[in-house]
């Protein structure tokens, strides 16, 4: 009796370090939990270049070796910490901790230079460790609804830049001559895209004085045209933020973590987990 008691102790407060922000040391495993996603990021982008990958492959690979144990490390941490460890395991976070954790290892079980490819792009796969801070965005959640209410405004957006794009692209295409770059209508309309966007990648650029002026047009048009989406979600996410009355619509939650199923976002007052009903 006494020995489980010690189990279910370190087991809870290896609970509260790593599922819940409320303590020093909880706050303390975030924070190095958060730069060591950003360095993992990191260190996968430099990898990918092949002037830093040639001269410094031993420490990128260490460094690598160092995250990837600390993540595995962490990853079974979480499992053993909470009651139903299956929970955490088939979760959406649960399955990005385990993918952006074994290419690593996987890179070695599938030495060859015959699958050196497919090795590669396990590796890469580390990069969704990016996905794990969104946890970490306090207003995560409402921007969230902000663009759920505003789907359906920026879609017929989209749905108008599309058209305007076919009908300029069109035009373009018959104005211009083969020699300026505008061989098809696709390709007219990917020009037209481009310039929307203010990304001008330069390879396609109209000679005629009526396509330069159109072009000038198309220019002008996207500064408001990027600034529309911008202005839909915002008036969404202010809505959202007047909605809230002050000391009596706001749900004040906490970090708590289920030590059962791992569920966040409780309120403060809560009792049981409003997932698994178990007590918190």
């Amino acid at each position: 009796m006494k020995e489980h008691k010690i189990h279910s102790g370190w087991r809870h407060r290896l609970h509260e370090i790593i599922y819940e922000a409320d303590t020093p040391m909880g706050k303390f495993f975030d924070v190095t939990l958060s730069v060591l996603i950003i360095v993992s990021v990191i260190l996968v982008m430099l990898e990918s270049v092949k002037e830093i990958d040639l001269g410094y492959h031993r420490i990128l690979l260490g460094l690598e070796w160092v995250v990837t144990i600390f993540f595995t490390l962490e990853y079974i941490a979480r499992i053993i910490s909470i009651k139903k460890p299956l929970k955490y395991v088939f979760s959406f976070y649960g399955i990005i901790d385990l993918i952006s954790t074994i290419p690593l290892y996987l890179s070695y079980i599938f030495a060859g230079s015959q699958v050196l490819l497919a090795v590669r792009a396990f590796r890469l796969l580390r990069i969704f460790r990016i996905l794990k801070l969104v946890k970490f965005l306090g207003e995560a959640s409402q921007l969230g609804a902000a663009l759920k209410a505003s789907r359906a405004k920026i879609a017929v957006f989209i749905y108008v830049v599309l058209i305007l794009s076919v009908i300029m692209g069109t035009l373009m295409y018959l104005i211009e001559s083969d020699e300026a770059g505008f061989t098809s209508i696709p390709r007219s309309i990917y020009w037209t895209i481009v310039t929307l966007t203010t990304v001008g990648y330069g390879d396609i650029a109209p000679q005629t004085n009526l396509g330069q002026f159109i072009a000038t047009i198309i220019m002008v048009l996207g500064y408001g045209i990027i600034a529309v989406p911008t202005g839909i979600v915002t008036v969404e996410f202010s809505k959202s933020g007047q909605n809230k009355v002050p000391g009596r619509d706001i749900v004040h939650t906490n970090t708590q973590a289920c030590p059962s199923c791992a569920s966040e976002g409780h309120r403060d007052n809560a009792k049981h987990c409003y997932s698994c009903g178990d007590i918190l």
